[in-house]
């Protein structure tokens, strides 16, 4: 089943349009506001949906709602990939939002669940680590085709369209899941037995303060990347002007080529990340401990963005937008592993959801405040951001610890 989790990752990020999708959007007209916009509606969508899907899953069945997540992706990148209409945009991103909440929290709960019935839970970190270095190999090879598309067609929408035959394979993957991985509350229950598995897991979530606190890590560690890490794409644009070879290249093939190179990048150190996760908790001696290792880099890193900005310096902006995302896939794992740690076996789902719901929740507040305000003074703003909530998240886990002392 290892390889069944891992083919499931790889293909699910052939996602051809990630190296582009802010410039998509610039293709089609819109400023870094109404960009703002459709990610914070995005955001918005999954936020709705994130626990209901968690526990639709934990009692109706895993893998229909991966099913539907699937299908929500394909529709989605055919109205992205076809219209220029910034309506239509949000409906896109509606379909869009319905694959990520049917996803998300439901298919690691499955790992874990396999992990459990083979009574190797103690190896979930690990486990976990090995399929999400596939799903790194699937985007560094992804970033290498989509680069491929972009300079064949000139055109970034169109790549939405290539999605689609993989994730087609993916359906097929997962409904061919065996049945023992569903969840412990499967069969039979209503949606009212659903709507009252989400209440009661959202109340645990937020008064059982363990939960409560790993919420607030998620949404300041992960939330911030996930708005800040797309806006490398425009800091690669105007890079590719200063360099003659790309420069000269017709149309966006300057910014494809150097965009997939970046991503690629990315990728493999994400490979790295992933499948090392555990052996950073292994030196430092504990999960909470990483943390705070990954949380002092990631303030530097954002700190020392700042004045890289000021100046232009984007070749700089570049290496530490890859430092941000190295830490960002030795995070990832060993987070996951902390929720799992303090959450009811039969609720893993519905609790795996709620740490991906925090996720949406502080993307949806970040993104249309920093399109604004990329709008208004530049790129800049995007390091002040990243600095001031790990700086904020620092001080309170720091209290936390003096406080459970």
């Amino acid at each position: 089943m290892i390889k069944r989790f891992s083919l499931y990752g790889f293909l699910k990020n052939q996602k051809y349009y990630e190296p582009f999708l802010l410039l998509v959007f610039l293709e089609k007209g819109l400023s870094f506001f109404q960009i703002g916009l459709l990610i914070a509606f995005r955001e918005l969508a999954v936020t709705v949906m994130e626990i209901p899907s968690g526990a639709l899953a934990d009692s109706h069945g895993r893998r229909l709602c991966m099913a539907g997540s699937m299908a929500g992706y394909i529709v989605s990148f055919v109205v992205f990939g076809l219209s220029s209409s910034f309506f239509l945009l949000f409906i896109a991103m509606f379909f869009f939002a319905i694959g990520d909440a049917f996803r998300t929290g439901t298919h690691k709960a499955m790992i874990f669940k396999w992990l459990e019935n083979q009574g190797r839970l103690s190896e979930k970190t690990k486990i976990y680590g090995i399929t999400r270095s596939w799903s790194k190999t699937g985007t560094a090879l992804s970033s290498i085709i989509a680069a491929a598309l972009v300079w064949r067609s000139g055109s970034f929408s169109a790549v939405f369209l290539f999605c689609i035959p993989p994730y087609l394979l993916n359906l097929i993957n997962l409904v061919t899941y065996p049945g023992n991985l569903e969840g412990e509350e499967h069969g039979g229950k209503t949606l009212r037995d659903s709507i009252a598995i989400m209440k009661s897991s959202v109340i645990e979530a937020v008064k059982f303060r363990p939960l409560r606190n790993l919420m607030i890590e998620t949404m300041g560690f992960q939330g911030v990347h996930k708005v800040t890490g797309d806006y490398i794409q425009p800091v690669i644009k105007t890079m590719v002007v200063s360099i003659p070879l790309l420069a000269g290249l017709q149309g966006d093939r300057g910014s494809a080529a150097m965009a997939g190179g970046v991503y690629f990048v990315l990728a493999v150190l994400g490979i790295f990340g992933s499948r090392f996760s555990h052996r950073l908790v292994s030196a430092t001696g504990s999960d909470r401990k990483s943390a705070t290792v990954l949380w002092r880099v990631n303030f530097v890193c954002y700190t020392a963005m700042i004045p890289m900005l000021i100046a232009g310096w984007y070749t700089g902006v570049i290496v530490v937008f890859i430092v941000l995302e190295l830490i960002q896939n030795l995070w990832r794992p060993m987070q996951v592993s902390r929720f799992d740690h303090v959450s009811p076996g039969k609720r893993r789902a519905t609790v795996l959801s709620i740490e991906s719901q925090a996720k949406s929740i502080s993307a949806m507040i970040y993104a249309p405040i920093l399109g604004i305000l990329v709008d208004r003074f530049g790129l800049w703003v995007l390091g002040v951001t990243g600095a001031l909530v790990a700086l904020f998240v620092m001080a309170e886990r720091k209290a936390q610890y003096r406080a459970v002392r």
